[in-house]
C-alpha cells in the first residue's frame, strides 16, 4: 500500500498538467451512461476499458446496475464482447463469474497491480495489439485509472458523477467520496502545479 501511495505521487508530478486537462475538460455530473458507445467507436476507439466500482455500479455491488446492462448492450453491439475488458482494482470472484455467466466475450484483467500503476492497461494492449490511442479506459478516479491511463498512454474518460449508495454502504462510500473530493481539489483550487 505505501509502496503504491508513493508511486502515485511520483507519476501525480511526472502527470499533473496531463491530469489537470482531464479534469477541465470533463462536465461535471458525467456518468457512465452519457457515454456514446457509437461515437466513441467513430473517433476511433477499438477497446473499451472499464473500471468497476463507481463505473458499473455502487462501490461493492456484484454485477451491474440495470441502466448499465442497458448501456453495456449497446457497447457490446458497437464493439463486442472481445472488445470490452473490466480493469478493476477490486476484481472480486463474484463479480468475475456475473460476468461470466451474461457476458462470456468481456475479459477482467486480475493478476496485475492495481492502478496508478499501469500493468493491466499494458497488458490490454498486448493482447489486443491495438495502439494506446485506439485504447479508452472509463474510470471515477483521477490518481488511480485516469493516472494510470496517462502512464500507458491510452485515451481515458472521467466519470465525474460515478454511482454511489451511501444508504447501503455508508463507511466504504464516504471514505470513496472524500479520495474523490481531494483529488479534484488539488487541480480545483491548482494545489498541484
Amino acid at each position: 500500500m505505501i509502496k503504491r501511495v508513493l508511486y502515485t505521487l511520483s507519476m501525480l508530478r511526472s502527470y499533473r498538467h496531463a491530469l489537470s486537462k482531464v479534469f477541465h475538460t470533463t462536465p461535471r455530473r458525467y456518468q457512465t451512461t452519457q457515454i456514446n458507445p457509437q461515437q466513441l467507436k467513430e473517433s476511433g476507439i477499438e477497446i473499451l476499458t472499464l473500471d468497476f466500482d463507481g463505473v458499473l455500479s455502487p462501490h461493492g455491488d456484484l454485477q451491474p446496475l440495470a441502466e448499465i446492462e442497458k448501456w453495456l448492450q449497446q457497447c457490446i453491439e458497437v464493439f463486442g464482447e472481445d472488445n470490452i475488458f473490466i480493469l478493476s482494482n477490486k476484481p472480486m470472484p463474484q463479480r468475475i463469474e456475473y460476468f461470466k455467466q451474461h457476458y462470456a466475450g468481456i475479459r477482467f484483467i486480475v493478476a496485475v497491480k492495481k492502478k496508478p500503476y499501469p500493468d493491466g492497461l499494458e497488458q490490454i494492449i498486448k493482447l489486443t495489439g491495438k495502439s494506446p490511442t485506439e485504447i479508452t479506459l472509463v474510470d471515477d478516479r483521477l490518481l488511480t485509472g485516469v493516472l494510470a491511463a496517462c502512464i500507458a498512454e491510452v485515451q481515458t474518460i472521467y466519470i465525474t458523477y460515478p454511482y454511489t449508495s451511501v444508504k447501503q454502504r455508508p463507511i466504504k462510500e464516504l471514505f470513496f467520496m472524500s479520495l474523490r473530493g481531494l483529488e479534484r481539489n488539488l487541480f480545483r483550487f491548482r494545489i498541484i502545479k
